[in-house]
């Protein structure tokens, strides 16, 4: 009887360890459907920084949260940016200082962005980033999109000293103004203890 009742036990973890396996699997195999569709060459981008869905693996590689967590409650007025175009956030960005220079490499952008969920963030987009003071000349572009820009610092989450050019793609989170849009009507701050609502940037006259 005890050998019956050990085989028994033993049959019942194993269901329950294929029942989880094939909850995971359909889980796994549901995930790609909710992702926005992007061009090719995005989705190898996606695909290379898909490890930074740990938060804790974009520190180790020199990604550091600047805290705030960015919103903007309207769109974008005249001398403004107009790639501001509705109200939206853009969540927490976690920034690469070691990554910042004069040329965007498609592979390693200066921002990762993540949404506040719950007690846990979810990487949502990134951001190619270009201070001016890094000597740049002429207005970036990247997969066939010029950057925004040159604009003043976002106050107050940055200076307004420290003007730049950038381009933000949303790369896991549907964004309905658009998939290089600097703002996501979907992304939300709400319960952030460091939330930030911003006004959209000034315009730099070069």
């Amino acid at each position: 009887m005890h050998f019956v009742f050990a085989n028994r036990s033993a049959i019942a973890r194993l269901t329950s360890f294929v029942f989880l396996l094939s909850a995971a699997a359909a889980f796994s195999a549901e995930a790609p459907k909710s992702l926005p569709k992007v061009p090719s060459e995005l989705e190898k981008v996606r695909a290379a920084l898909e490890k930074y869905q740990d938060p804790v693996r974009a520190i180790h590689d020199g990604y550091f949260s600047t805290l705030s967590c960015v919103a903007y409650s309207r769109a974008a007025r005249g001398g403004e940016v107009p790639g501001y175009a509705q109200s939206g956030g853009m969540g927490i960005h976690f920034l690469n200082p070691a990554a910042i220079g004069p040329t965007p490499d498609p592979q390693r952008p200066q921002i990762l962005l993540y949404e506040p969920n719950g007690d846990k963030l979810r990487l949502v987009g990134v951001e190619w980033f270009i201070p001016l003071s890094t000597g740049v000349k002429e207005r970036p572009n990247l997969f066939g999109r010029p950057f925004d820009g040159p604009m003043d610092g976002h106050e107050p989450s940055m200076p307004k000293e420290l003007r730049h050019y950038d381009l933000h793609v949303w790369l896991w989170k549907e964004n309905p103004a658009g998939l290089f849009s600097p703002t996501n009507p979907n992304v939300k701050c709400h319960g952030h203890g460091y939330a930030l609502l911003e006004e959209p940037p000034k315009l730099i006259q070069k």
